[in-house]
């Protein structure tokens, strides 16, 4: 077989968005599990609506999720020259015709289609002008548009999808499909099928919402002397109420950008978008990147519609659990100093990051990352759930305040003194602070735990984390004490409740 050749083809009409990244990916993989080549298109011939800005985000999204191109980008509009000469061969040879027929008119079929609760379709009306006919109607300034020639008799267009499997379409549920407007441009069909052409596409692999194109499609190719490309359509991505995912219903709870912005990591991103209408065979979700390229194939696309469960009524964070559970997975396991720079922008931009963690506090750094990485889903969690490891001004959770603090009154004389105590212990490893606070709950006859926990709600502001005696070990024995000999704030808030 011949060098495969694929191609993203997005138009910079908005943000990268789940679905064109999914098409991106699926894209690449396989361009990278057969040795060919990824060809980035910018179909920008919508002049009204392509911007930069829009173009600037998809390329930004698609560095940031790793996927690279091989060829590219190439844009659209820059052959429009080409796009206009493939509908004049098929005018001059006879698969294609000038129709003349205004809006008011075809409107009026239309509606009277309508009425008489029948399916409309163009009716031919041009089709068999003569040359004479045709000069007349330019002559007295009649506009025009050039509409293909679907083929006379009975037959149909036949094409094989690599999810689908054969499908057809009879001629004459086909209407003569317009490839030129009036203002003389070419329409997307055309354009698309003429710039595949040109740069060689082999496989065309996109979502299911373009499978009623494929048939005229495949027409075009056939008119203009073509073999067809390869065709694999993917389902659709539904929301959690089954409907389609869209910019404009679901907004920004689509965007690329919106996860890198919450903290998630690139490849984590990608391995969740990969199992949205592709399955391995089996039961397995976590995938390296090699192990995706190795294991991905287009008879492995789903026929089935993806369900990609935005959580819509969070207003914070409205994503995917699955996502969630992909993303902590891999902060958990990647190796540590990778972990490191990626955390590093995370607290740069929370202002809590200081140069010494890539020097002389490097150690620590990595060794609290490590300890409090368990229990994160995003890298954002870092510095928000982990910022009483790195800064004093942290933000202490309102169930921990309830739970163990408004419950537990008597820790605010209790803790300051169990700073003291701690302050004239030589080390300060997890047993001899353990056995401090052990010791004074039974002085004072009280469940070790209601020490235990108020000390953690004090010094890290949660309910819940790692082990306490490592978090106490990992904040530092100064800023525990601190934080004990200094907890009046957090009985008001605990009162303000």
């Amino acid at each position: 077989m011949s060098e495969v050749r694929v191609r993203f083809a997005p138009s910079p009409t908005g943000y990268l968005h789940i679905g064109s990244a999914r098409t991106a990916l699926y894209n690449w993989l396989y361009a990278r599990k057969t040795g060919g080549k990824l060809i980035l298109r910018i179909e920008d011939t919508d002049l009204e609506r392509s911007t930069k800005a829009s173009l600037d985000t998809i390329i930004e999204g698609m560095k940031w999720l790793g996927l690279d191109w091989d060829e590219g980008p190439y844009y659209q509009s820059e052959h429009s020259a080409e796009h206009t000469e493939a509908a004049k061969k098929l005018l001059a040879e006879g698969k294609a015709y000038k129709c003349f027929c205004t809006k008011e008119e075809l409107d009026q079929k239309r509606e009277a289609a309508k009425e008489a609760k029948a399916e409309y379709g163009y009716d031919g009306t041009c089709r068999n002008l003569s040359a004479e006919e045709v000069a007349e109607k330019e002559a007295a300034g009649i506009t025009s548009v050039i509409r293909f020639k679907i083929p006379d008799g009975i037959g149909e267009v036949v094409f094989e999808d690599k999810v689908y499997g054969r499908l057809e379409k009879r001629y004459s549920d086909l209407e003569d499909f317009v490839i030129v407007r009036s203002d003389g441009s070419p329409l997307y069909l055309l354009s698309n099928v003429v710039d595949d052409l040109r740069d060689g596409i082999t496989h065309i692999i996109r979502g299911q919402d373009g499978l009623g194109n494929t048939p005229r499609q495949v027409l075009l190719y056939e008119a203009l002397g073509a073999a067809t490309p390869i065709y694999a359509h993917m389902p659709l991505t539904l929301d959690s109420k089954k409907a389609k995912i869209s910019k404009r219903k679901h907004g920004e709870a689509v965007a690329i950008h919106f996860y890198r912005e919450m903290g998630f990591i690139p490849w984590a991103f990608c391995n969740f978008i990969a199992l949205l209408g592709w399955s391995p065979g089996d039961d397995r979700e976590i995938f390296s990147r090699e192990e995706l390229i190795e294991n991905f194939s287009l008879d492995r696309i789903n026929r089935s519609n993806s369900v990609f469960n935005i959580q819509v009524n969070d207003p914070k964070f409205f994503t995917d659990p699955k996502a969630l559970s992909i993303n902590a997975h891999y902060i958990k396991t990647i190796d540590i100093s990778e972990l490191a720079g990626m955390v590093k922008p995370v607290l740069e931009r929370a202002g809590i990051w200081e140069e010494s963690y890539e020097g002389e506090k490097r150690e620590w750094f990595l060794s609290t990352l490590d300890l409090i990485r368990e229990r994160f889903h995003t890298l954002n969690n870092f510095a928000e759930g982990g910022r009483a490891y790195f800064d004093d001004s942290y933000e202490v959770e309102e169930r921990a305040l309830k739970r163990n603090i408004v419950k537990s009154p008597e820790l605010r004389e209790i803790l300051p003194k169990l700073g003291e105590r701690l302050e004239k212990i030589e080390g300060f490893d997890g047993e001899d602070v353990e056995r401090e606070m052990r010791a004074m709950a039974e002085e004072l006859d009280l469940k070790p735990g209601t020490i235990i926990n108020g000390v953690r709600t004090a010094v890290t502001g949660q309910l819940a984390g790692p082990s306490m005696f490592a978090a106490l070990g990992a904040i530092g024995k100064e800023r525990v004490i601190d934080r004990l000999k200094n907890v009046d704030w957090l009985f008001k808030k605990a009162e303000a409740l």
